[in-house]
């Protein structure tokens, strides 16, 4: 289902619906996969759903991983199968419904021992036939020049050959976005820009809560039958909301990726290291004509909204990748460097983060907040299936079978081989972009964004900020940092047209953009 393109602002509609007197069947908190997936869920259902996000969709994690739409090969060697299944089957079902937003990707296991590939194709077989029906490719082995034609930069000093297998590859930004169009066009109301800053109780329930609007600085209240606390890795300050003395959930975990030019993995596969120096997988994955590469797992004593790289991940990437890679590499090479927070479930005491399960968690609390956390992109979809039921089941809803295994996205369309990459992720609304003011004006020589591109984020897409466009609609800061920094000025500009701003808003934007986007640069 898609909508025609509108001159209206969509979130100055989007505030007054959510400011109706009237009782919700679901609130969810947080604008991320799971609380996307959970407000789609729900609205796909027919129930009434009102979703809040305190930044902009997608700002955490769901805007920074990997890339990938996958099982999870190194959870197959922890022996959770079932975690392994399920994925590979939603990785099916996501890319039946999201053609323009997944497609196949060849990942080769480099082997450099002779007993590397029989002893890696095992284990990627397994991998196959847990896919069933919804495999993408079958995984095979790969003699020496055949890893140099699909990756001709690999080391060639001791190759012996290799295991080719796929996976999906996503953008995860514009998925969030899909989301949200996906969530208006089913009547579900979502609202940006809108942190909730206290829970509303009534006889030792929750029964909604208290946001403002970052815009105005005004508060409002909204009533709900049950609230979800999707926010990722604040999940816990959401619940101390409810019970200051509740005790933390999550054990935070930092995953960096350095992104580069597409010359230094110029094949049509990616890489994967099984096993890093420090027990990780590591990932070079081609994206939007670059390459981003990582990641690691560092444990954080907390969660920030905007976490940084460390120097010794960024340079742990670096050395990883250098022992594959020719030519590798440096950090002058680095377009940009970006850090997302997993938020993983507290285990035992001693336990190393990327030991603790990926497996998604929900947990009601006495009063009725649903928590539901863990998890990852690509089973967005069954996270919010098995969240909706619990919460009809509580709220006492009137029981209806989900619908979103077969549910189309917005735009869905098979992908067009004679448009440019990045206008793949629009699907149908393409054809609309590409009507407006703009559409042939690049924004910078460097990226491949236009002018219409950020017209169709302010009137259709509920971008608010400099920021929103140039991280999330678009992709800009993650591609490459400096050049976002030099387009900033003309994407604020445009906004302001488009919001009817003035020029001290502009300043303060373009200052505000400079400032996050320093922190993607390596100095």
């Amino acid at each position: 289902m898609t909508t025609q393109p509108r001159i209206t602002d969509p979130r100055t509609d989007a505030l007054r619906a959510a400011t109706t007197d009237q009782t919700w069947d679901l609130l969810v908190i947080g604008g991320g996969a799971s609380g996307l997936g959970t407000a789609v869920e729900a609205a796909t259902r027919g129930y009434r759903v009102l979703l809040l996000e305190s930044h902009d969709y997608a700002k955490g994690t769901s805007s920074r991983s990997t890339k990938l739409v996958h099982g999870g090969v190194r959870y197959l060697a922890q022996g959770n199968v079932s975690l392994v299944r399920e994925a590979l089957h939603e990785r099916g079902l996501l890319k039946q419904n999201a053609p323009h937003l997944v497609h196949d990707l060849g990942f080769l296991i480099a082997a450099y021992k002779w007993w590397a590939a029989p002893f890696y194709g095992i284990g990627l077989k397994m991998y196959d036939l847990l896919a069933g029906k919804l495999n993408l490719k079958a995984s095979r082995y790969v003699n020496k020049a055949q890893a140099l034609e699909r990756t001709p930069t690999l080391k060639k000093q001791a190759l012996k050959g290799g295991i080719l297998y796929f996976d999906g590859q996503f953008d995860d930004a514009r998925l969030a976005i899909t989301l949200l169009r996906t969530l208006e066009n089913h009547g579900g109301v979502a609202l940006n820009h809108a942190p909730v800053v206290g829970l509303i109780r009534e006889g030792g329930k929750i029964t909604g809560a208290r946001f403002r609007d970052q815009e105005t600085g005004q508060e409002h209240a909204v009533h709900a039958r049950t609230v979800v606390n999707a926010t990722g890795v604040f999940v816990d300050d959401v619940r101390r909301m409810e019970n200051p003395a509740v005790k933390p959930m999550l054990s935070p975990s930092q995953g960096v990726h350095v992104v580069v030019d597409r010359r230094f993995l110029p094949g049509d596969s990616a890489i994967m290291v099984p096993r890093t120096d420090d027990g990780r997988v590591l990932f070079a994955v081609p994206w939007h004509d670059h390459v981003v590469i990582g990641t690691t797992d560092t444990p954080l004593p907390e969660a920030s909204v905007e976490p940084r790289a460390l120097p010794e991940e960024v340079e742990f990437i670096l050395k990883t990748a250098a022992q594959y890679l020719d030519p590798a590499p440096t950090r002058a090479d680095v377009r940009s460097v970006y850090a997302g927070l997993r938020p993983l479930v507290k285990a035992a005491e001693g336990t190393d983060t990327k030991s603790l399960s990926r497996d998604h968690v929900i947990r009601i609390s006495d009063g009725g907040l649903i928590t539901l956390t863990g998890g990852k992109w690509t089973t967005y979809r069954r996270m919010g299936e098995d969240t909706v039921n619990r919460a009809a089941a509580q709220a006492g809803l009137p029981q209806r079978l989900s619908l979103t295994a077969g549910l189309k996205l917005h735009g869905a369309a098979a992908p067009d081989t004679h448009q440019a990459d990045h206008w793949q992720v629009y699907g149908t609304d393409a054809a609309h972009i590409q009507a407006l003011p703009g559409a042939d004006t690049p924004l910078h020589p460097e990226l491949p964004y236009t002018e219409a591109e950020v017209r169709w984020a302010a009137r259709a897409e509920q971008a608010r900020t400099a920021e929103d466009v140039l991280s999330r609609r678009l992709r800009a800061l993650l591609l490459n940092a400096r050049a976002s920094i030099e387009a900033a000025p003309r994407v604020t500009a445009i906004l302001a047209e488009e919001l009817g701003r003035d020029a001290a808003w502009q300043d303060a934007q373009v200052q505000a953009y400079r400032e996050l986007a320093s922190g993607y640069v390596l100095n």
